[in-house]
């Protein structure tokens, strides 16, 4: 190693594909010439990182599954002990790599650990969660609230009680952060978007804020899609027929999947759905065509519509084509990036909990017809395209060590 060489660690919380690869995106944006690159997360992402030659590094993340199903039920998603097992694998990682920029995708625990060792920390999150977000009052999640009292009610309540909310949410790391002699940072928004720098993977056209610290910067969606050999059947599509694109990815309702085949089964398009391993391919209706996974960014590249969860990954790989997306949002997280989408004219929000065949079938028939929506999406893309994060966090990392 040189002298002229930066130390970078990456360090993804693992409990969900998104957090690992956003920032493999970043580390394989960087020039090995210049920044000798270290990569830590949990265990089973290996082939993700196997053509790299980063130095790896095992960092203990909670199973996926914990995570989502704290998600689903708007728990917190780590108590203190779990945090405090998160710190010690943090600093255990730290030590090691004595880097001079460590870069977390919501790897919470780093507002105790970075800032303990003394090591400038960027955290990658979505301008949706800052507390200086423009988009409107934060949306109700999927709740059993909504199922009994309906969601216009349900909202109210979750307005006046969001305040109260939001702090327990941050409770535990906050409490963290007092033993260790740090500030506390407020509620569930500085949580999640601490850091000396603070990573939007976002454009402020879609997700603008006001009043923005300087430190908090905007480096563009970060895209990534994996390379996969497309099915047998990819090459002989119909032209004929719009393409639609669903996939509910690994945190979607599954359920909804044979309903949505159904409705799109009796509608004059054709539809390419990727079930994650989730729902067997023998549970879609005849003429459905299906995988366990497809490219993204092609799939999304080449279809007219998109359906999916609401999540950012693969909404965000839509809009880049300039193609709408119809969101069937369950977590926060989801409705708020619907909610960004929806604002934008760029596709419809459906709440998974409220969805019937009826109501897909009347978005994707709206979707589909209306040029508007895709009009917004294009418009979107371009936005996009101005916002290259491939390029803009390298220029970051520069100005940080200049």
């Amino acid at each position: 190693m040189t002298g002229t060489r930066r130390r970078v660690l990456f360090m993804a919380e693992a409990a969900t594909l998104a957090h690992v690869t956003r920032p493999l995106v970043l580390a394989r944006a960087l020039d090995p010439a210049r920044h000798e690159i270290h990569f830590a997360c949990a265990p089973g992402y290996e082939n993700f990182l196997a053509d790299d030659a980063f130095t790896r590094w095992p960092l203990w993340s909670i199973p996926p599954q914990q995570f989502l199903e704290a998600l689903a039920r708007g728990r917190p998603l780590y108590d203190q002990p779990t945090l405090e097992r998160y710190i010690a694998a943090d600093l255990a990682v730290l030590d090691a790599v004595k880097p001079d920029l460590v870069v977390g995708d919501f790897r919470l625990s780093l507002a105790v650990s970075a800032a303990v060792r003394k090591i400038p920390y960027a955290a990658i999150t979505n301008a949706h969660w800052s507390p200086y977000s423009k988009l409107g009052p934060i949306p109700l999640p999927e709740h059993l609230l909504a199922r009994i009292m309906g969601v216009t009610v349900a909202s109210l309540m979750f307005r006046a009680a969001r305040p109260i909310v939001f702090a327990q949410h941050a409770a535990p790391l906050n409490r963290l952060r007092r033993r260790y002699g740090l500030s506390p940072l407020g509620d569930l928004r500085h949580a999640y978007t601490h850091g000396d720098y603070t990573l939007f993977a976002d454009t402020p056209g879609l997700v603008p804020t006001a009043n923005l610290p300087s430190n908090h910067l905007y480096i563009g969606p970060v895209l990534w899609s994996p390379q996969l050999e497309l099915p047998d059947w990819w090459n002989s599509l119909p032209q004929d027929q719009p393409l639609v694109y669903v996939t509910l990815g690994s945190s979607g309702q599954a359920t909804l999947l044979p309903d949505i085949a159904e409705e799109l089964a009796q509608l004059p398009l054709v539809a390419a759905v990727a079930t994650a391993g989730r729902v067997a391919p023998d549970a879609l209706p005849k003429g459905i065509r299906a995988a366990a996974y497809l490219p993204g960014q092609e799939a999304a590249r080449r279809a007219r519509l998109v359906i999916c969860n609401g999540g950012s990954a693969t909404v965000y790989q839509a809009l880049a084509e300039g193609t709408p997306v119809l969101g069937i949002a369950s977590n926060m997280d989801q409705h708020l990036t619907m909610q960004a989408v929806k604002k934008a004219g760029a596709g419809i929000l459906l709440r998974a909990g409220q969805t019937n065949r009826r109501a897909v079938r009347q978005a994707v028939q709206e979707l589909l017809a209306s040029p508007g929506y895709r009009q917004a999406a294009g418009q979107v893309a371009a936005e996009f395209a101005r916002f290259d994060a491939v390029s803009r966090f390298p220029a970051f990392v520069d100005t940080h060590f200049s």
